[in-house]
C-alpha cells in the first residue's frame, strides 16, 4: 500500500462528500480524485519518472494538495519548500534535492524567474496562468489522461523530501518514506482519538510534517473535511469556523493566543468547535484555561509533541489527559517506543532528565545527502531528538527544552522550559523565551526574552523578583529583555539562535 490509495479509497466510500474547501474552490472527493488522477497522468506525460523529486512551493490550497497526491501516487517524491523562503534558501532546497519540477503559485512567479536558472536538474516549471518558460497549471492538468495509483510503489519507496524549518543553520532534507507516513497517520488517529467525518480547519502550512501528515492526511483517510486556509487573519478565520462549523482545529500556543486577543473574537460563534490541538512549544496552564472556555465543547486539550524527523508524532496528551497531566506532552504513540536517557545512552529511571530518544516505523529514514548526519541523529534505530524530557511514573513524558539550550551555570544544568513555563503563569507576561549567555564568572547566566501584554507595565527587577520567589536563586534571570515579538519558525519554534545573537 501507498499513501495515495488513502484518497482513492476515501474517493470510493464518499464520492460525493465535500473534502476540500479553499479560497480557490469546493470539491468533493471524486472531483479532488479526479483532478489528482489527471495530473498524474500530466506528470508522466511530461517525462517524469519514479523517484524524481517534484517541488511544491505554494500557499495552502488545492494546486498544493492536488499536485502532492498526483505526485506520490505514482512514485514522485513531494518536495515541499518554504513560501516564507527567499532566493538563496529556495536555491538550496531545489538543488539539494536535485528537484526536476515545480509547480508553485503565482505569488511566487518573480522568486522563480530569479532563481531557476541557478538550479540546473530544474527542466519543468508549472504555474496558474503559465508564463514565457512556465505551463499553465490547468492546461497541463487536462491534458492528462487520468493515472491510478501505481500498486508497485509500496511502503518502502520514498514519499517525501521535508526540509526542516530548524531554529539555526541550513534546512535539513529528512527522507521519509510510504510507511513512515502511513504508520504516523495510524499512530496519530489513535493518540488524537480522530473519528470519521470531522471538519478540521488547517492554517499550519502544508509544506510543515505536522499540517500535511497529521491535519491534513487524516482528513483525508477518514472521509472528513479540510479547511484549507492560505493566510492567518484572526477575524478571517473565526468567520471560517462560524460559516463551515468547523469541528477540529491545530495549532502553537502563539496561534490560540493571536486568535482569542483579537477585538471581537468572543462574539463569533465558535460552538462548533469539538477538538482542540496544540504542539510546537510549550503550552502555558493560562492559555490552556482560556482555551476552555474559548472552545466551549471541547473537554480538554491535545498537546502533540513530535518533530519531523519522526513523521510529526512521537508523544500525544489527551483532552481528558490534561485535565492532571498538565505540563505533559503525553505518553508515546501506540506503535512507537519511547525512553530517557543519558549522555551515555543508558535509560534512565522516572523523575530522571536526559535525552528523549524513540524508535518505530514512523522514524525517518535519515537526513537526504548526509550520512554522517544520519548517523549521528539515528543510533541502531533509535532516533535522537535533541530534546531534554523526564518521565513519570505512568509514562508521562515532559519535555524541559533543547539539549543545545540547556543552561550551566556555576555547575548546575538550569532547564529554560521549567523558567518560561514559570513566568507565563505572570498576568501581565504575553511570551517568553529564555536563554543562556556567556558568563566570566558563572560560565553561562539566564537571560529571560520578555513580550508584555498590551497596556502591561513590568520592571526587569519584578521579573527578576517573581522567579526569585518560586525558583532556586541561581535558576533566576539576570538579565530581562523586553521585546514587542519572539522570533519564530513556521513551525511557531522560538528561534533561540537569533535571541541569543540579540542578548
Amino acid at each position: 500500500m501507498n499513501v495515495g490509495y488513502l484518497l482513492t479509497n476515501t474517493a470510493a466510500k464518499f464520492p460525493q462528500k465535500e473534502g476540500i474547501v479553499c479560497d480557490q474552490s469546493r470539491m468533493t472527493f471524486v472531483q479532488f480524485e479526479g483532478r489528482v488522477a489527471r495530473l498524474s497522468g500530466a506528470m508522466l506525460k511530461s517525462g517524469l519518472k519514479r523517484g524524481d523529486r517534484v517541488a511544491l512551493l505554494f500557499y495552502n490550497g488545492s494546486q498544493f494538495v492536488e499536485t502532492y497526491f498526483a505526485a506520490i501516487r505514482i512514485g514522485l517524491v513531494a518536495t515541499s519548500v518554504n513560501f516564507r523562503f527567499l532566493g538563496n534558501e529556495i536555491i538550496h532546497i531545489l538543488n539539494d534535492s536535485g528537484a526536476t519540477a515545480l509547480f508553485h503559485g503565482s505569488e511566487f512567479v518573480s522568486v522563480v524567474e530569479a532563481v531557476r536558472d541557478r538550479c540546473p536538474a530544474l527542466r519543468l516549471v508549472v504555474c496558474p496562468n503559465g508564463g514565457s518558460r512556465t505551463l499553465d497549471y490547468e492546461e497541463f492538468l487536462s491534458e492528462g489522461r487520468p493515472c491510478k495509483v501505481d500498486p508497485t510503489v509500496t511502503e518502502s519507496d520514498q514519499c517525501q523530501l521535508m526540509y526542516t524549518s530548524g531554529t539555526t543553520g541550513r534546512p535539513k532534507g529528512v527522507e521519509l518514506n510510504h510507511g513512515n507516513v502511513l504508520w504516523n497517520l495510524i499512530n496519530t488517529i489513535l493518540g488524537r482519538e480522530d473519528r470519521p467525518g470531522q471538519v478540521s480547519v488547517i492554517v499550519g502550512p502544508l509544506y510543515h510534517a505536522a499540517a500535511l501528515n497529521n491535519h491534513f492526511t487524516t482528513q483525508v483517510a477518514l472521509g472528513g473535511k479540510s479547511v484549507l486556509v492560505s493566510n492567518f487573519d484572526p477575524v478571517v478565520l473565526l468567520s471560517i469556523i462560524e460559516r463551515e462549523k468547523v469541528t477540529v482545529i491545530s495549532g502553537a500556543p502563539a496561534f490560540y493566543r493571536l486568535l482569542m486577543e483579537v477585538p471581537g473574537a468572543w462574539d463569533f460563534d465558535r460552538s462548533s468547535i469539538t477538538k482542540c490541538t496544540v504542539g510546537a512549544d510549550k503550552l502555558s496552564q493560562n492559555t490552556k484555561s482560556k482555551l476552555l472556555e474559548f472552545f466551549p465543547n471541547i473537554s480538554g486539550v491535545y498537546d502533540v509533541y513530535g518533530c519531523t524527523e519522526a513523521t510529526a508524532c512521537i508523544t500525544i496528551l489527551t483532552a481528558e489527559q490534561s485535565s492532571r497531566k498538565h505540563g505533559s506532552s503525553g505518553r508515546s504513540l501506540p506503535f512507537l517506543q519511547a525512553r530517557v536517557v543519558d549522555d551515555f545512552d543508558h535509560p534512565l529511571e522516572a523523575g530522571q532528565v536526559g535525552e528523549l530518544v524513540c524508535k518505530g516505523p514512523n522514524v525517518m529514514q535519515g537526513y537526504h545527502n548526509q550520512p554522517e548526519v544520519s548517523a549521528e541523529a539515528i543510533k541502531e534505530g533509535w532516533l535522537y531528538t535533541g530534546d531534554l524530557a523526564w518521565m513519570d511514573e505512568e509514562g508521562f513524558f515532559y519535555i524541559v527544552g533543547r539539549k543545545k539550550d540547556m543552561i550551566v551555570s556555576g555547575g548546575e544544568n538550569i532547564y529554560p522550559r521549567e523558567i518560561e513555563n514559570l513566568l507565563l503563569a505572570q498576568p501581565m507576561i504575553a511570551d517568553v523565551a529564555v536563554v543562556g549567555e556567556s558568563d566570566d564568572l558563572w560560565g553561562e547566566s539566564v537571560t529571560a526574552v520578555v513580550v508584555l501584554k498590551k497596556g502591561a507595565i513590568l520592571s526587569d527587577k519584578e521579573v527578576i523578583d517573581y522567579c526569585k520567589d518560586h525558583l532556586a536563586s541561581y535558576k533566576k534571570p539576570r538579565k530581562v529583555i523586553f521585546t514587542n515579538e519572539l522570533p519564530r519558525n513556521a513551525s511557531g519554534k522560538v528561534m533561540k539562535g537569533q535571541l541569543r545573537t540579540a542578548s
